[in-house]
Parts: structure tokens; C-alpha cells; sequence
């Protein structure tokens, strides 16, 4: 009898039936708040009844066109309507189907584009799991581990990690600029310097905001060195943080953006975009993929688009964010085992530490595990895994909310005695 690989750990013991809205239901009837959207990827909750209707459409009608065969209605309204929310300039397109995808198709873009070949990520920052991406990958050993050698050509600057490093924001801000100088002054020159690689929040690095002027100095460096800033929106775009990009909160202006999660509200898409000029820079071919544009995916995304905007789930992140924040926060002020509370819009993280201030794996896996059996569903992240996090689907209200915090506050303090 065939079975999965051991290597999947289960971050709950929960099987699921069916899913609506903010709720999964086990195969016992059992109900649980969720907490973990698929990691961010439910973004209009469990099968909004807009986005199945369009999905169940789209199978009766094509369910694969191959997009560099044939084209298809889904993928050509999906693309417009992207056009209505991307950033200014951003007017090109590529689609493939994970987050991995569409880092290595930017990481391919930024290369061939500039001739350069030397790519710079940050402390702390996730861009997937197959090999270019995972030596991207800086937010875990666990990612990239095993099965070196990598790819060359990667080179990490600090993130402004405040709590991390122990110091305010615009210390630990000051000296990433510093570092990330000095790195191309001793490693990577900057006319060999392809693309800086960034998240506007760090996910599985611990759920970590950048901030205007560590973002601004990034892209100062870049127009003064012709290095592209590409911003990995995959957990934070689409409304997640309380506006549409999370590179929104911080007033700058990217050269390429990688979409994922939330584009599509569970089914598999994602993509790059850029400038018509600079996609035009790749090399002939190099853009591709089976499964890249599946129609009834496009469908989904189209769909999900229109809940966005038409339930004003931006809006609704932005609230219920802040609510969350606050909420968790307040468990945070009363719970010394929680040494920060941080976050933006409807991504959440609380810290574990021990006393003396080191990472506190056990305790905060105990607190994901007790709100498991008390029906909160969540998730760490972290180097440590020491950050349990919350990211409850866009369309969470506020009584959920308050019900999600009363677990989490009982359940903190049951494991923290």
C-alpha cells in the first residue's frame, strides 16, 4: 500500500472534510477556525461560492489550453485585470504555477536582462524550494540543506531585524544599508549585481515587516548601480497586509513583483510581472511551462479578483489586521515568554524567547499544538520556528477574530505557567 513520504510532517492532526469560509470541518463534523489559509493561499476563505461557480464553469468548457499553443478567454481577462492593480510600469505578464516558479523565472529575467551575474536576497527571506530559489532562501537551513552543491551567484545582506539583532528599527535599518555597502565594496560589485531579491514582510523568516527607508535605500542603490529591485509579493499581495502589495505601506517602486497564494484562492498560479521593456530583454524561449496559465485556475483568479474588490476584502484585512495585532499584542504585554508581538495587515507573528532572551522553540510548538486541540488552527515560522503566526483568509470577521484571541490567550497562558 502506497504512502506519503515521511518526510511530510503534519503541522496539526487534523483531517479535513470540507472547508467554507474561515472554517475547516474534519471528517468527524469537527469545526476549526483557520488560521493558516493554506499559508496564505485562501485568500477569499474556503470555496467562496464565486469562485467554485466560476472553476465548475470553466472545467464544463476547457480545462487545459496549453498557453503557448493555443490561448484561451480566462488567461486573457486575467491579464487585463491584473493590469487594473499592478504597480505603474508593471504591464507584462508571465504565469507559471508555484512561488518557485516565478522566482526563477525572475531570477532568469533579472540575469539575462543585465548580463550580470550576481543576485543579492536578504537575511531571513524565503523564495522557494527548488534549487535556484532555495539558494535564494535564507529563513531556514531546512529549505536548502542536503543537497548542495547550490547555485552560485548568491550573495546575503542583512534584513532590519530589530528584535533579532536587539536594537530600535532605524539602527537595525542603518546598519543593513551599511552592510549591504560594504557587501559591494568586498563581494559583489555592483555592475556585476543583477537584482536585489526582497520581501516587503519576511514569511517564513518570522513575519518581519521591512520599512520605508531600508526599502528606499534599496531602491536609491538600485537606479544608482541599474540593479532590478524584485519584490516577493507572493504571501503579501493581494490585500494580505491591508493594501493590495505590501510594497504599498512603503512608497516604493519595484521593477519586477512575484505573485502566488492568494491570486487564485487555492488553485495553482503564479507569475512575474514587468515592464513590457524589460521582459523583452530575455532571451527568445526562455519564458514556458505545461501547466502555466491552466484556464480553470485563470477563472479562479478572475473570480477571485472580483470578491476582492467587490466584498472590499482590502479594507477588511486592514481592519481585522489591526484588531488581530492589537489583540495579540496584548497577550504579548502579559506573556514574558513573548518577547515580540509583529506584523502587517492579516499576517501575524508572536516570538517565543526564553528568559535570557534565546529562541524558544518548544514553548511556541506547544502553543501551536494547544490551540490545535482547542480548534485555533495555526502555524510557526522562523529560523527556530520559534514564531507562531496567524493568517486568518481576507474575509475573517470580527468576531472571529475576538474568537481566534480568547484561544490564543488561554492557550498561552496553559503553556506558559
Amino acid at each position: 500500500m502506497a504512502q506519503l513520504s515521511p518526510l511530510l510532517k503534519q503541522a496539526t492532526p487534523v483531517v479535513v472534510d470540507h472547508g467554507e469560509g474561515t472554517y475547516l470541518f474534519d471528517s468527524n463534523g469537527r469545526r476549526f477556525l483557520d488560521f493558516t489559509a493554506g499559508i496564505g493561499v485562501t485568500s477569499t476563505g474556503h470555496c467562496h461560492p464565486r469562485v467554485v461557480a466560476a472553476a465548475r464553469e470553466q472545467i464544463g468548457k476547457l480545462i487545459h489550453g496549453q498557453y503557448t499553443t493555443v490561448m484561451h478567454q480566462p488567461l486573457l481577462r486575467l491579464t487585463e485585470r491584473l493590469g487594473d492593480v499592478l504597480p505603474p510600469g508593471l504591464d507584462s505578464l508571465f504565469f507559471s504555477n508555484s512561488g518557485s516558479e516565478a522566482a526563477e523565472a525572475a531570477l532568469r529575467l533579472a540575469r539575462q536582462s543585465s548580463g550580470r551575474p550576481n543576485i543579492i536576497v536578504f537575511q531571513g527571506g524565503f523564495h522557494g524550494r527548488t534549487v535556484a530559489a532555495a539558494s535564494m532562501t535564507t529563513s531556514g537551513t531546512r529549505f536548502s540543506a542536503g543537497f548542495s552543491p547550490l547555485m552560485g551567484g548568491v550573495h546575503v545582506a542583512p534584513f532590519p531585524y530589530a528584535y533579532h539583532y536587539g536594537w530600535d528599527e532605524p539602527t537595525a535599518t542603518k546598519f543593513a544599508l551599511r552592510e549591504l555597502d560594504y557587501l559591494f565594496a568586498t563581494v559583489s560589485a555592483p555592475n556585476e549585481t543583477a537584482a536585489f531579491f526582497v520581501e516587503p514582510v519576511l514569511g517564513e523568516g518570522g513575519y518581519v515587516p521591512a520599512n520605508t527607508e531600508f526599502l528606499a535605500g534599496l531602491r536609491e542603490r538600485a537606479d544608482e548601480h541599474g540593479i532590478l529591485l524584485v519584490l516577493d509579493e507572493i504571501q503579501t499581495g493581494f490585500g494580505r497586509t491591508g493594501k493590495f502589495w505590501g510594497h504599498d505601506h512603503f512608497a516604493v517602486r519595484p521593477d519586477v513583483v512575484l505573485i502566488a497564494k492568494g491570486l487564485a484562492s487555492g488553485f495553482p498560479l503564479s507569475g512575474i510581472a514587468a515592464s513590457r521593456e524589460l521582459m523583452a530583454k530575455a532571451w527568445p524561449g526562455s519564458q514556458g511551462g505545461t501547466y502555466g496559465g491552466n484556464a480553470v485556475s485563470c477563472a479562479a483568479a478572475v473570480a477571485t479578483l472580483d470578491v476582492i474588490q467587490e466584498e472590499g476584502l482590502v479594507a477588511n484585512a486592514a481592519e481585522r489586521g489591526e484588531q488581530l495585532l492589537n489583540g495579540a499584542r496584548l497577550v504579548g504585554d502579559k506573556t514574558p515568554a513573548i518577547g515580540d508581538v509583529r506584523g502587517l495587515g492579516l499576517l501575524v507573528g508572536s516570538e517565543f524567547t526564553t528568559a535570557d532572551g534565546k529562541p524558544d522553540t518548544a514553548t511556541a510548538q506547544a502553543a501551536q499544538a494547544a490551540a490545535a486541540e482547542r480548534g485555533l488552527l495555526l502555524l510557526t515560522c522562523g529560523a527556530f520556528m520559534n514564531v507562531v503566526r496567524m493568517i486568518p483568509p481576507l474575509v475573517v470577521t470580527a468576531e472571529q477574530v475576538d474568537e481566534a484571541l480568547a484561544i490564543w490567550s488561554d492557550v498561552v497562558a496553559s503553556v506558559t505557567k
